[in-house]
């Protein structure tokens, strides 16, 4: 069984950071943003390094925690072998356990901060992740100076960082339940279509966690998926009232509301951070949704392996929320 109900476990703070386009973008309310890409550093890998510890700084400072009294720190970014996640856990003192599902990482890392919190071999966890647009970009397609042309598809990867405290002291944000999802290929190998990898492994974790957990499609204010951007959306729609005869209502993809139309990023954003976002900043602040479904997608994708034509592996995670 994939889903598990979860009971003692309650989200206390987090903090954000966002980059230059997503300030001025449709979210307004992080806590801090960034003029440049390089953000006093000489390397962008090395930027998003100090915006993972900049977030983390906060955290702790805003919660008056000193590293010691924290139990663990759990997170991941994009960029190889999660590098910058696992060098800024090097400048702290804390238990670290670096986790990587691609853009569905923060999500895995609050199911897995979960886990620990309920079998009480932890009090207090701390959650952490980043992108960073130019990074991403050179790893995953090629780096942004080489003016490659866009498809219509291809979304823009968030630069922002964002990190969690979670507790078994009661606020009022609770960890209601957790939905592991499965590995799932479907042949696509184009790099530059996400969406499409990730709709299929959103449909069948959201109806896997509405199956094992008693739920029908109603049950929720709102279902928020990670960053299937604008056409990602549409085929998960499409797929889910062919197949199941169901037209969503009360649903957002996280990754079409960062950006304005006017800043052409495609098909919008995508990222790690991308549904935090949208969640902390947005959803959670319009105090109107009591009941929410988190579907963070990834694409778990290597270009060498997709130059082999070797089709993307997609993932997607769910966590509930209950908004007391």
């Amino acid at each position: 069984m994939a889903s598990k109900k979860i009971t003692n476990v309650y989200i206390k703070d987090n903090f954000s950071l966002v980059g230059p386009l997503e300030k001025d973008g449709l979210l307004k309310n992080y806590d801090l943003a960034i003029d440049d890409y390089y953000y006093g550093e000489k390397t962008f890998e090395q930027a998003e390094i100090k915006m993972q510890r900049i977030v983390l700084d906060n955290l702790l400072h805003q919660n008056k925690l000193e590293d010691n009294k924290i139990d663990a720190l759990i997170g991941g970014d994009l960029i190889n072998q999660i590098s910058v996640t696992s060098y800024n856990a090097s400048q702290f003192n804390i238990p670290y356990l670096g986790i990587y599902s691609a853009c569905a990482s923060f999500i895995e890392a609050l199911i897995v901060a979960s886990s620990l919190l309920q079998a009480k071999l932890a009090k207090k966890v701390v959650t952490i992740t980043s992108s960073h647009n130019l990074n991403a970009e050179r790893q995953f397609r090629y780096p942004v100076e080489y003016g490659a042309i866009k498809k219509h598809t291809t979304t823009f990867t968030t630069t922002a960082s964002l990190a969690t405290l979670l507790t078994n002291e009661p606020t009022n944000i609770k960890v209601d339940s957790i939905t592991i999802g499965k590995s799932i290929e479907m042949g696509i190998n184009d790099t530059s279509n996400m969406g499409a990898v990730m709709a299929p492994c959103a449909l069948d974790t959201l109806m896997t966690h509405l199956k094992e957990m008693k739920r029908n499609i109603n049950y929720y204010d709102l279902i928020i998926t990670g960053d299937l951007g604008l056409v990602g959306r549409e085929i998960f729609l499409d797929l889910l009232n062919q197949e199941y005869n169901i037209s969503l209502k009360k649903y957002i993809d996280a990754g079409c509301e960062i950006y304005t139309n006017a800043q052409e990023t495609y098909a919008g954003a995508s990222g790690p951070v991308a549904l935090p976002l949208v969640l902390f900043d947005k959803i959670l602040g319009c105090k109107k949704y009591k009941k929410i479904l988190l579907i963070a997608t990834g694409s778990l994708q290597s270009v060498q392996l997709a130059n082999q034509k070797l089709g993307i592996p997609g993932i997607a995670h769910a966590l509930s929320l209950e908004v007391l």
